[in-house]
């Protein structure tokens, strides 16, 4: 069972990141249905995960996260890819913090079709 969250919590990076995960797991069985070769979809997927408990973990305060993603990038060589990353995630955290419907979707565990059983 997917845990509810109250969707203000969601104002908090590392509540966030835990409910941003949850979606993940949604998309996996999306990727898993594809025809093509899904190797760059998984990779991307891992690198996001990996920020996500680095966010989780470190628990930033909510006007530091951007801060934080920016030292994560600084910190990794050849950081091209958790770049590209920590910008998907900073994006969809800031959407979060604007869209009550977006919110409330991860708040309530990212339900979907998709999700595998």
């Amino acid at each position: 069972m997917q845990e509810r969250l109250d969707p203000a919590a969601l104002a908090r990076p590392a509540v966030f990141c835990r409910a941003l995960l949850q979606a993940l797991e949604a998309s996996e069985g999306r990727r898993k249905r594809r025809k093509r070769d899904q190797t760059p979809d998984q990779l991307g997927q891992e690198l996001k995960r990996w920020i996500l408990e680095r966010a989780i973990a470190d628990d930033p305060e909510p006007e530091e996260f951007e801060q934080w993603l920016l030292a994560l990038v600084l910190e990794t060589p050849g950081s091209g890819g958790v770049r590209a990353m920590c910008q998907e995630v900073l994006l969809e955290y800031r959407l979060a913090q604007q869209d009550p419907d977006f919110r409330a979707w991860l708040a309530l565990g990212a339900p979907s079709a998709d999700r595998p059983a």
